[in-house]
């Protein structure tokens, strides 16, 4: 009986090379995909001020639960994402930088579908309302330093 059989045709050494080559292929289009923001945000910048819930020092990216008051008074709980826990920790953050109950402005991109989350990855920046303190800026891991001034802060 006669069967007809595909055969890798090649060299012993081509086909383990053609593995990885398809493998560096996906995990780099899947790296490009992840970390551009393929338009999602708004390019104006938003400050809101607000009271910390929680704070999120994970990986791939940390985030800043708050409570904000709208304009008619009601409460919104926004999520703000930055920089990753080891970027945070190389700056010196720790569980203790922002605990909750603390007040807190921040500044950066909202996302243009207009559900309550902030990008703080680029031209952003954090500072905590009791002390005026800046705890964060991109710049400090990464990118350019925020273009804007920080907003006013009164002791």
């Amino acid at each position: 009986m006669n069967r007809n059989r595909q055969t890798w045709e090649g060299s012993p050494g081509s086909r383990p090379l053609g593995i990885v080559g398809v493998f560096l292929a996906l995990v780099s289009a899947s790296a490009l995909a992840h970390h551009g923001d393929a338009g999602r945000y708004e390019d104006a910048i938003t400050t809101l001020f607000g009271t910390v819930v929680t704070l999120q020092l994970i990986n791939p990216h940390s985030s800043v639960i708050l409570d904000v008051e709208d304009e008619n008074g009601q409460i919104v709980r926004w999520h703000a994402e930055f920089s990753n826990a080891t970027g945070l920790a190389r700056i010196g953050w720790t569980r203790e930088t922002l605990k909750p109950g603390d007040r807190i402005a921040v500044s950066g991109r909202r996302v243009k579908s207009g559900a309550p989350h902030i990008n703080l990855s680029e031209r952003a920046r954090m500072i905590k309302l009791e002390t005026c303190e800046e705890v964060y800026r991109s710049g400090m891991i990464f990118g350019d330093p925020p273009d804007y001034p920080a907003p006013e802060c009164e002791l």
